[in-house]
């Protein structure tokens, strides 16, 4: 079974970095679509970014020019460099992992990011 461990979350100063990481195993990384979701406290989680098999990218509005996703298929790794963090960046961050051929989904337990003074 596929098995998604996110790391690197933690209490950051507003305008400071933070990169997560998201270690894969149980699947063949290198042909799966990668994401990051966050949910932030009475909201619905939300679409961070998204990496395709080839490397495409796509963000939200809210974090494109300041987040940077990107994945290293040969340690199965997936992360997200994140930098100028704003107290709305707030939330738990999830890596989820989309294998369409086979029609299967994966959810990471989730790694916490705050923001504040």
């Amino acid at each position: 079974q596929v098995q998604l461990v996110e790391s690197g979350g933690g209490l950051v100063q507003p305008g400071g970095s933070l990169r997560l990481s998201c270690a894969a195993s149980g699947t063949i990384f290198s042909t799966a679509i990668m994401s990051w979701y966050r949910q932030a406290p009475g909201k619905q989680r939300e679409v961070v970014a998204i990496i395709t098999s080839t490397s495409n990218t796509n963000y939200a509005d809210s974090v494109r020019g300041r987040f940077t996703i990107s994945r290293d298929n040969a340690k199965n790794m997936l992360y997200l460099q994140m930098n100028n963090l704003k107290p709305e960046d707030t939330a738990v961050y999830y890596c989820y992992s989309s294998e369409a051929t086979i029609g299967r989904a994966t959810w990471g337990q989730g790694t916490q990011v705050t923001v504040a003074s």
